[in-house]
């Protein structure tokens, strides 16, 4: 069976208070090894801490750009606290989910960049990689990765990616792997698809974004939504499905996407290396 990493995925969410933990083991079954869950805001760093340890994945902390506009340097200050306690953890790969969303209208870009700047600072000082979520903002979040590189380089993931040909090949020259997940299952989705298809194997990890960006298979239109169709979940166990359609896509084998996929997430958050469990001869 082909091991798989999902490197995003919010299980913390309420959408799985009901059943957490069985979907988790699902999702092993399935081949699923190691999830990273991401914190968004400063209420759900112990959260998911807790969650990673009782489950055997991984965590990051970080402020969403989302939740940015109910933060303040409160929320900042504990945040290097909690990198400061557990640095040691090992299971504490990464800060985020950071980075800057110029979709969403109506949010304060001056300190959406504010936060973003000052964690990326704390990750360079901790020596730690990043999680990024980037949506329309990826120009922005290369000139502050450019103006901060730490002495050994970044490493991390450009979680959703979605932006050119040029922008993904600047992430992958500052030490950025690109994150793709259920978006790259619709068909209308062509730049995606062309993307996920023809940059080099050594640039791309796999996600769900749990619950969110369901792939097209559990995907619900506003139509459908409004005559009383709930929007499908996305889940861990979604990830071999969408792992078998950037194969496809790719024109290669599963397990050898998963081989792939794997080493790169090793690479991008080199602490995952020893949450790895021992593979079956």
């Amino acid at each position: 069976m082909s091991v798989w990493i999902d490197t995003h995925c919010h299980l913390d969410a309420p959408e799985f208070d009901a059943d957490r933990q069985q979907q988790r083991l699902a999702a092993r079954e399935l081949g699923v090894c190691l999830c990273v869950y991401p914190a968004v805001c400063q209420s759900n760093f112990d959260t998911v801490r807790q969650l990673a340890h009782e489950t055997g994945d991984a965590y990051a902390l970080g402020i969403h750009p989302l939740y940015t506009p109910a933060a303040s340097d409160a929320d900042l200050q504990e945040l290097e606290a909690q990198l400061t306690q557990f640095r040691a953890d090992p299971r504490l790969v990464a800060v985020g989910e950071i980075g800057l969303d110029y979709f969403v209208p109506g949010l304060d870009t001056l300190k959406q960049e504010y936060f973003y700047r000052a964690q990326l600072k704390m990750a360079k000082r901790f020596d730690l990689p990043v999680i990024l979520h980037v949506r329309k903002s990826a120009d922005r979040l290369l000139k502050g990765l450019r103006e901060l590189v730490p002495q050994k380089g970044w490493q991390g993931i450009a979680h959703a990616f979605n932006g050119s040909d040029v922008q993904a090949e600047a992430f992958v020259n500052l030490g950025f792997v690109l994150g793709f997940g259920g978006a790259l299952t619709f068909e209308r989705a062509l730049q995606l698809r062309r993307l996920a298809s023809r940059l080099p194997l050594s640039a791309l990890v796999l996600e769900t974004d749990a619950p969110d960006i369901p792939p097209q298979w559990l995907y619900r239109t506003q139509s459908d939504r409004q005559d009383g169709a709930p929007q499908g979940r996305n889940a861990p166990i979604e990830l071999p499905r969408i792992a078998a359609q950037l194969a496809e896509l790719r024109s290669m084998g599963t397990s050898a996407l998963a081989t792939a996929t794997t080493a790169n997430a090793l690479r991008a958050l080199p602490a995952l290396q020893e949450l790895l469990p021992p593979m079956e001869p």
